[in-house]
Protein backbone atom coordinates (compact mmCIF):
# COMPACT_ATOMS: atom_id res chain seq x y z
CA UNK A 1 0.00 0.00 0.00
CA UNK A 2 1.55 3.42 -0.74
CA UNK A 3 0.15 6.79 0.39
CA UNK A 4 1.86 9.61 -2.55
CA UNK A 5 1.87 13.59 -1.91
CA UNK A 6 2.66 15.29 -4.64
CA UNK A 7 1.10 18.82 -3.70
CA UNK A 8 2.03 20.62 -0.23
CA UNK A 9 -0.14 23.73 -0.55
CA UNK A 10 -3.18 21.95 -1.28
CA UNK A 11 -3.08 20.18 2.19
CA UNK A 12 -2.31 23.55 3.55
CA UNK A 13 -4.62 25.66 2.03
CA UNK A 14 -7.81 23.71 2.49
CA UNK A 15 -9.26 24.12 5.92
CA UNK A 16 -11.81 21.40 5.66
CA UNK A 17 -9.15 18.95 5.58
CA UNK A 18 -7.50 19.21 8.65
CA UNK A 19 -9.25 17.36 11.32
CA UNK A 20 -8.80 14.17 8.40
CA UNK A 21 -5.09 15.02 7.74
CA UNK A 22 -4.59 15.37 11.63
CA UNK A 23 -6.01 12.08 12.73
CA UNK A 24 -4.99 10.06 9.81
CA UNK A 25 -1.28 11.16 9.32
CA UNK A 26 0.38 11.01 13.01
CA UNK A 27 -1.44 7.67 12.89
CA UNK A 28 1.18 6.61 10.11
CA UNK A 29 4.49 8.21 11.71
CA UNK A 30 4.90 10.57 9.05
CA UNK A 31 7.86 13.64 9.60
CA UNK A 32 6.13 16.45 10.52
CA UNK A 33 7.58 18.55 8.01
CA UNK A 34 5.34 17.03 5.44
CA UNK A 35 2.02 18.14 6.50
CA UNK A 36 0.71 21.40 8.92
CA UNK A 37 -1.84 22.15 11.04
CA UNK A 38 -1.84 25.96 10.25
CA UNK A 39 -5.32 27.53 8.36
CA UNK A 40 -5.28 30.34 5.45
CA UNK A 41 -6.06 33.07 7.86
CA UNK A 42 -2.64 32.28 10.15
CA UNK A 43 -0.23 32.72 7.25
CA UNK A 44 2.13 34.95 9.58
CA UNK A 45 3.15 32.30 11.81
CA UNK A 46 4.83 29.36 9.99
CA UNK A 47 5.89 27.50 13.29
CA UNK A 48 5.53 24.00 11.81
CA UNK A 49 6.95 24.74 8.45
CA UNK A 50 11.43 24.14 8.52
CA UNK A 51 13.01 27.28 8.62
CA UNK A 52 16.11 25.74 6.39
CA UNK A 53 15.04 26.66 2.40
CA UNK A 54 17.11 23.02 1.55
CA UNK A 55 14.98 20.97 4.26
CA UNK A 56 11.98 23.29 2.92
CA UNK A 57 12.28 22.42 -0.74
CA UNK A 58 12.51 18.41 0.15
CA UNK A 59 9.44 18.87 2.02
CA UNK A 60 7.71 20.06 -1.22
CA UNK A 61 8.55 17.33 -3.05
CA UNK A 62 6.71 13.64 -3.52
CA UNK A 63 7.60 11.23 -0.91
CA UNK A 64 6.45 7.89 -0.76
CA UNK A 65 5.14 6.23 2.11
CA UNK A 66 5.39 2.14 2.41
CA UNK A 67 2.76 0.69 4.67
CA UNK A 68 3.78 -2.94 4.95
CA UNK A 69 0.30 -5.52 5.84
CA UNK A 70 0.45 -8.42 8.32
CA UNK A 71 1.54 -11.07 6.46
CA UNK A 72 1.27 -14.66 7.92
CA UNK A 73 4.48 -17.39 7.60
CA UNK A 74 5.52 -18.52 5.17
CA UNK A 75 8.57 -21.00 4.32
CA UNK A 76 11.23 -19.80 2.43
CA UNK A 77 10.34 -22.41 -0.11
CA UNK A 78 6.90 -21.14 -0.77
CA UNK A 79 8.39 -17.83 -1.34
CA UNK A 80 10.49 -19.43 -4.05
CA UNK A 81 7.15 -20.68 -5.69
CA UNK A 82 5.72 -17.34 -5.66
CA UNK A 83 8.45 -16.18 -7.26
CA UNK A 84 8.90 -18.44 -10.00
CA UNK A 85 5.02 -17.71 -10.84
CA UNK A 86 5.03 -13.89 -11.01
CA UNK A 87 8.06 -14.71 -13.67
CA UNK A 88 6.09 -17.02 -15.74
CA UNK A 89 3.04 -14.56 -15.37
CA UNK A 90 5.10 -11.96 -17.22
CA UNK A 91 6.72 -14.42 -19.39
CA UNK A 92 2.75 -15.44 -20.55
CA UNK A 93 2.80 -11.85 -21.51
CA UNK A 94 5.96 -11.33 -23.48
CA UNK A 95 5.62 -14.72 -25.40
CA UNK A 96 5.23 -14.49 -28.85
CA UNK A 97 2.25 -16.12 -30.08
CA UNK A 98 1.40 -16.83 -33.43
CA UNK A 99 -2.27 -15.68 -34.50
CA UNK A 100 -3.85 -15.96 -37.87
CA UNK A 101 -6.45 -13.60 -39.35
CA UNK A 102 -9.75 -15.36 -39.51
CA UNK A 103 -10.47 -15.91 -43.26
CA UNK A 104 -11.25 -19.72 -42.17
CA UNK A 105 -13.18 -21.32 -39.16
CA UNK A 106 -9.88 -23.47 -38.62
CA UNK A 107 -7.54 -19.98 -38.39
CA UNK A 108 -10.04 -18.30 -36.05
CA UNK A 109 -8.81 -20.30 -32.62
CA UNK A 110 -5.32 -21.15 -34.08
CA UNK A 111 -2.68 -20.04 -31.29
CA UNK A 112 0.42 -21.69 -30.67
CA UNK A 113 4.37 -19.95 -29.27
CA UNK A 114 6.59 -19.34 -31.75
CA UNK A 115 10.52 -20.47 -31.07
CA UNK A 116 12.77 -18.96 -33.37
CA UNK A 117 15.79 -20.63 -31.56
CA UNK A 118 14.76 -24.41 -32.53
CA UNK A 119 16.60 -26.09 -35.51
CA UNK A 120 14.39 -26.14 -38.86
CA UNK A 121 15.98 -29.05 -40.33
CA UNK A 122 15.75 -32.74 -39.67
CA UNK A 123 17.57 -35.03 -36.94
CA UNK A 124 20.53 -36.86 -36.16
CA UNK A 125 19.75 -40.23 -38.39
CA UNK A 126 21.00 -42.98 -36.19
CA UNK A 127 19.64 -41.27 -33.06
CA UNK A 128 15.84 -42.06 -34.13
CA UNK A 129 14.33 -45.40 -34.81
CA UNK A 130 11.05 -46.18 -36.91
CA UNK A 131 8.21 -47.37 -34.86
CA UNK A 132 4.66 -49.02 -36.76
CA UNK A 133 1.41 -47.04 -35.30
CA UNK A 134 -0.73 -49.34 -33.13
CA UNK A 135 -3.65 -46.85 -33.23
CA UNK A 136 -4.50 -48.05 -29.16
CA UNK A 137 -4.69 -52.03 -30.36
CA UNK A 138 -3.54 -55.05 -29.39
CA UNK A 139 -1.40 -57.82 -31.02
CA UNK A 140 -5.37 -59.18 -31.74
CA UNK A 141 -6.93 -55.98 -33.24
CA UNK A 142 -8.73 -55.32 -30.32
CA UNK A 143 -8.79 -51.38 -28.99
CA UNK A 144 -7.12 -52.16 -25.68
CA UNK A 145 -6.72 -47.94 -25.46
CA UNK A 146 -9.80 -45.60 -26.14
CA UNK A 147 -9.84 -42.58 -27.94
CA UNK A 148 -6.23 -43.25 -29.74
CA UNK A 149 -5.86 -43.39 -33.90
CA UNK A 150 -2.97 -43.46 -35.94
CA UNK A 151 -0.99 -40.24 -36.75
CA UNK A 152 -1.55 -39.17 -39.88
CA UNK A 153 2.09 -37.69 -40.33
CA UNK A 154 5.11 -40.07 -40.34
CA UNK A 155 7.49 -39.79 -37.79
CA UNK A 156 10.85 -41.39 -36.29
CA UNK A 157 11.28 -42.02 -32.46
CA UNK A 158 13.98 -39.59 -31.17
CA UNK A 159 16.35 -41.58 -28.54
CA UNK A 160 16.29 -39.32 -25.72
CA UNK A 161 19.44 -40.31 -22.97
CA UNK A 162 17.61 -40.00 -19.73
CA UNK A 163 20.53 -42.16 -18.12
CA UNK A 164 23.11 -39.45 -18.82
CA UNK A 165 26.10 -41.89 -17.76
CA UNK A 166 28.36 -40.41 -19.62
CA UNK A 167 30.85 -38.32 -17.76
CA UNK A 168 32.67 -34.64 -19.05
CA UNK A 169 31.67 -31.72 -20.37
CA UNK A 170 29.07 -31.69 -23.49
CA UNK A 171 28.28 -28.85 -25.57
CA UNK A 172 24.70 -28.00 -26.95
CA UNK A 173 25.00 -28.14 -30.89
CA UNK A 174 21.13 -26.81 -31.38
CA UNK A 175 17.64 -27.34 -30.00
CA UNK A 176 15.27 -29.43 -32.10
CA UNK A 177 11.69 -30.29 -31.77
CA UNK A 178 10.49 -33.66 -30.93
CA UNK A 179 7.12 -34.86 -32.14
CA UNK A 180 6.93 -37.32 -29.54
CA UNK A 181 6.62 -35.34 -26.49
CA UNK A 182 5.93 -31.88 -25.57
CA UNK A 183 9.07 -30.64 -24.46
CA UNK A 184 11.85 -29.63 -26.27
CA UNK A 185 15.43 -31.77 -26.95
CA UNK A 186 18.52 -30.57 -27.13
CA UNK A 187 21.72 -32.17 -29.19
CA UNK A 188 24.78 -32.71 -27.64
CA UNK A 189 28.48 -33.63 -28.55
CA UNK A 190 30.94 -34.84 -26.13
CA UNK A 191 33.73 -32.42 -26.27
CA UNK A 192 36.88 -35.24 -25.24
CA UNK A 193 35.38 -37.88 -27.90
CA UNK A 194 32.78 -36.32 -30.18
CA UNK A 195 30.00 -38.60 -29.18
CA UNK A 196 26.02 -37.06 -29.91
CA UNK A 197 23.38 -37.93 -28.22
CA UNK A 198 20.02 -35.81 -27.29
CA UNK A 199 18.86 -35.08 -23.97
CA UNK A 200 15.68 -33.60 -22.70
CA UNK A 201 16.32 -29.64 -23.22
CA UNK A 202 15.78 -27.40 -19.97
CA UNK A 203 14.45 -23.51 -20.29
CA UNK A 204 16.86 -21.35 -21.09
CA UNK A 205 18.84 -24.18 -22.43
CA UNK A 206 20.74 -22.60 -26.02
CA UNK A 207 23.07 -23.68 -28.62
CA UNK A 208 26.77 -23.42 -27.41
CA UNK A 209 26.05 -23.93 -23.15
CA UNK A 210 28.07 -26.43 -21.69
CA UNK A 211 26.43 -29.19 -19.65
CA UNK A 212 27.74 -32.16 -17.62
CA UNK A 213 26.73 -35.01 -15.59
CA UNK A 214 28.12 -36.04 -12.46
CA UNK A 215 26.14 -39.42 -11.90
CA UNK A 216 29.09 -41.14 -10.76
CA UNK A 217 31.63 -38.57 -9.31
CA UNK A 218 33.38 -39.21 -6.42
CA UNK A 219 31.19 -37.33 -3.31
CA UNK A 220 33.69 -37.20 -0.44
CA UNK A 221 31.75 -34.79 1.76
CA UNK A 222 32.28 -36.50 5.10
CA UNK A 223 32.09 -33.43 6.71
CA UNK A 224 35.49 -33.83 8.71
CA UNK A 225 36.94 -31.76 11.23
CA UNK A 226 39.65 -31.23 9.93
CA UNK A 227 39.44 -30.24 6.56
CA UNK A 228 40.91 -26.81 6.43
CA UNK A 229 39.22 -23.26 5.67
CA UNK A 230 40.70 -23.46 2.23
CA UNK A 231 39.83 -27.45 1.15
CA UNK A 232 35.81 -25.99 2.16
CA UNK A 233 36.08 -22.88 0.41
CA UNK A 234 37.08 -25.25 -2.58
CA UNK A 235 34.21 -27.06 -2.01
CA UNK A 236 31.69 -24.50 -2.29
CA UNK A 237 32.98 -22.93 -5.34
CA UNK A 238 33.21 -26.72 -7.23
CA UNK A 239 29.92 -26.95 -5.59
CA UNK A 240 28.23 -23.59 -7.42
CA UNK A 241 29.96 -24.69 -10.42
CA UNK A 242 28.20 -27.93 -10.80
CA UNK A 243 24.57 -26.28 -9.81
CA UNK A 244 24.59 -25.07 -13.20
CA UNK A 245 21.41 -25.41 -15.35
CA UNK A 246 21.09 -28.63 -17.91
CA UNK A 247 24.04 -30.46 -15.08
CA UNK A 248 22.66 -33.79 -13.95
CA UNK A 249 23.75 -34.50 -10.58
CA UNK A 250 22.62 -37.11 -7.63
CA UNK A 251 20.02 -35.86 -5.06
CA UNK A 252 22.89 -35.48 -2.65
CA UNK A 253 24.81 -33.27 -4.32
CA UNK A 254 22.45 -31.03 -4.96
CA UNK A 255 21.08 -28.53 -2.64
CA UNK A 256 17.88 -28.41 -0.77
CA UNK A 257 15.27 -25.97 -2.57
CA UNK A 258 16.73 -26.68 -5.96
CA UNK A 259 14.00 -26.40 -8.90
CA UNK A 260 15.07 -29.65 -10.57
CA UNK A 261 13.21 -32.28 -13.69
CA UNK A 262 14.32 -35.57 -15.13
CA UNK A 263 13.86 -37.02 -11.26
CA UNK A 264 15.12 -40.71 -11.21
CA UNK A 265 14.06 -43.06 -8.84
CA UNK A 266 16.77 -45.86 -8.34
CA UNK A 267 20.68 -44.77 -8.46
CA UNK A 268 21.51 -46.34 -11.90
CA UNK A 269 17.46 -46.47 -13.10
CA UNK A 270 16.33 -43.95 -15.73
CA UNK A 271 14.79 -40.25 -15.16
CA UNK A 272 11.19 -41.27 -14.50
CA UNK A 273 9.14 -37.80 -13.13
CA UNK A 274 8.66 -34.67 -14.40
CA UNK A 275 9.64 -34.88 -18.22
CA UNK A 276 6.46 -33.30 -19.73
CA UNK A 277 7.02 -29.89 -21.17
CA UNK A 278 6.96 -27.11 -18.18
CA UNK A 279 7.25 -29.34 -15.59
CA UNK A 280 9.54 -29.42 -12.40
CA UNK A 281 9.98 -30.49 -9.10
CA UNK A 282 11.51 -29.29 -5.63
CA UNK A 283 14.14 -30.66 -3.55
CA UNK A 284 12.50 -30.33 0.04
CA UNK A 285 14.92 -32.37 2.43
CA UNK A 286 17.57 -35.00 2.55
CA UNK A 287 17.52 -38.04 5.11
CA UNK A 288 20.94 -39.45 5.20
CA UNK A 289 19.93 -41.66 8.00
CA UNK A 290 17.07 -43.51 5.73
CA UNK A 291 19.38 -42.84 2.36
CA UNK A 292 16.29 -41.00 1.34
CA UNK A 293 15.31 -37.71 -0.13
CA UNK A 294 11.89 -35.92 -0.05
CA UNK A 295 10.78 -34.16 -3.53
CA UNK A 296 7.55 -32.55 -4.21
CA UNK A 297 6.24 -33.43 -7.53
CA UNK A 298 4.49 -31.27 -10.01
CA UNK A 299 0.88 -32.73 -8.89
CA UNK A 300 1.76 -31.40 -5.46
CA UNK A 301 2.98 -34.80 -3.96
CA UNK A 302 5.76 -35.35 -1.50
CA UNK A 303 7.70 -39.06 -2.54
CA UNK A 304 10.74 -40.52 -1.47
CA UNK A 305 13.92 -41.03 -3.74
CA UNK A 306 16.70 -42.29 -3.47
CA UNK A 307 19.20 -39.85 -2.26
CA UNK A 308 21.67 -41.65 -5.08
CA UNK A 309 19.10 -41.11 -7.99
CA UNK A 310 19.83 -38.59 -10.16
CA UNK A 311 17.74 -35.37 -11.32
CA UNK A 312 18.87 -32.68 -13.86
CA UNK A 313 18.74 -28.82 -12.35
CA UNK A 314 16.25 -26.47 -14.41
CA UNK A 315 12.54 -26.72 -15.68
CA UNK A 316 11.52 -28.53 -18.69
CA UNK A 317 11.58 -26.42 -22.02
CA UNK A 318 8.52 -25.25 -23.76
CA UNK A 319 6.99 -23.91 -20.67
CA UNK A 320 4.29 -22.01 -23.19
CA UNK A 321 2.96 -25.44 -24.52
CA UNK A 322 0.10 -24.65 -22.17
CA UNK A 323 -0.67 -21.11 -24.40
CA UNK A 324 -1.02 -23.25 -27.43
CA UNK A 325 -4.73 -23.70 -29.15
CA UNK A 326 -5.37 -26.47 -31.53
CA UNK A 327 -8.10 -24.30 -33.18
CA UNK A 328 -10.58 -27.51 -34.50
CA UNK A 329 -10.56 -30.88 -34.52
CA UNK A 330 -8.63 -32.09 -37.13
CA UNK A 331 -5.92 -30.86 -35.74
CA UNK A 332 -6.33 -32.89 -32.76
CA UNK A 333 -6.79 -36.38 -35.54
CA UNK A 334 -3.20 -35.33 -36.85
CA UNK A 335 -1.66 -36.16 -33.12
CA UNK A 336 -3.53 -39.58 -32.76
CA UNK A 337 -6.87 -37.88 -30.67
CA UNK A 338 -10.12 -39.92 -31.53
CA UNK A 339 -12.90 -37.91 -30.68
CA UNK A 340 -14.87 -38.91 -27.01
CA UNK A 341 -18.40 -39.94 -27.57
CA UNK A 342 -20.46 -39.51 -24.29
CA UNK A 343 -22.64 -42.48 -23.13
CA UNK A 344 -26.41 -40.68 -23.32
CA UNK A 345 -25.77 -40.53 -26.94
CA UNK A 346 -24.59 -44.63 -27.32
CA UNK A 347 -26.92 -47.34 -27.38
CA UNK A 348 -27.87 -49.43 -24.25
CA UNK A 349 -25.66 -52.36 -25.42
CA UNK A 350 -22.86 -49.57 -26.06
CA UNK A 351 -23.18 -47.95 -21.94
CA UNK A 352 -24.96 -48.05 -19.23
CA UNK A 353 -26.17 -44.70 -20.03
CA UNK A 354 -27.06 -45.25 -23.06
CA UNK A 355 -30.47 -46.04 -24.97
CA UNK A 356 -33.82 -44.59 -23.80
CA UNK A 357 -35.72 -41.44 -25.12
CA UNK A 358 -34.59 -38.11 -25.24
CA UNK A 359 -31.11 -36.94 -23.65
CA UNK A 360 -31.26 -37.97 -20.39
CA UNK A 361 -29.56 -41.02 -18.69
CA UNK A 362 -32.63 -41.73 -16.29
CA UNK A 363 -31.68 -41.70 -12.90
CA UNK A 364 -28.66 -43.78 -13.12
CA UNK A 365 -24.84 -42.42 -11.34
CA UNK A 366 -22.46 -41.04 -13.09
CA UNK A 367 -20.42 -44.65 -14.57
CA UNK A 368 -17.69 -45.73 -16.78
CA UNK A 369 -18.86 -48.05 -19.63
CA UNK A 370 -17.70 -51.39 -17.69
CA UNK A 371 -20.32 -49.89 -14.47
CA UNK A 372 -17.86 -48.21 -12.27
CA UNK A 373 -18.84 -45.43 -10.44
CA UNK A 374 -17.48 -42.08 -11.52
CA UNK A 375 -17.81 -39.64 -8.59
CA UNK A 376 -17.54 -40.34 -5.08
CA UNK A 377 -16.00 -43.65 -5.08
CA UNK A 378 -12.50 -44.11 -4.45
CA UNK A 379 -10.42 -45.92 -6.92
CA UNK A 380 -7.23 -46.20 -4.80
CA UNK A 381 -6.54 -48.92 -2.50
CA UNK A 382 -5.00 -46.78 0.58
CA UNK A 383 -2.72 -45.19 1.71
CA UNK A 384 -0.03 -47.84 2.44
CA UNK A 385 -0.21 -49.04 -1.09
CA UNK A 386 2.94 -46.61 -2.31
CA UNK A 387 5.30 -47.05 0.70
CA UNK A 388 7.50 -44.04 -0.82
CA UNK A 389 4.38 -41.53 -0.73
CA UNK A 390 4.33 -39.27 2.12
CA UNK A 391 2.03 -36.58 1.22
CA UNK A 392 -0.58 -37.16 -1.12
CA UNK A 393 -1.33 -34.84 -3.93
CA UNK A 394 -4.35 -31.78 -2.99
CA UNK A 395 -7.64 -32.96 -4.14
CA UNK A 396 -10.79 -30.84 -4.53
CA UNK A 397 -11.55 -27.29 -4.67
CA UNK A 398 -9.26 -25.15 -1.94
Amino acid sequence: MLVRFFNKSLLLNRPSNHNLISKVLPSLSIHPHLYSTTSTADTNTKENLPSNPNLLQDSLTPHILKIVPNTSDITLLEKQDELLRKRRKLAKETIKLKTFKPISPSLRWLRYPVYPHLHKGKPVRFLTVHKNRNSGRNNQGRITVRHRSGRFHKRRIRLVDFFRSVPGKQTVQRIEYDPGRTGHIALLKHNETGKLSYILACDGLRAGDVVESFRYSNNNNNNNSTNSQSQRGMELLDQVNTIQRGNCLPLEMIPIGTVIHNVGITPIGPAKFCRAAGTYARLLTKLPEKKKAVVRLQSGEHRYVSLKACATIGVVSNVEHQLRSLGKAGRSRWLGRRPSVRGVAMNKCDHPHGGGRGKSKSNKLSMSPWGQLAKGYKTRRGKNQNRMKVKDRPRGKK
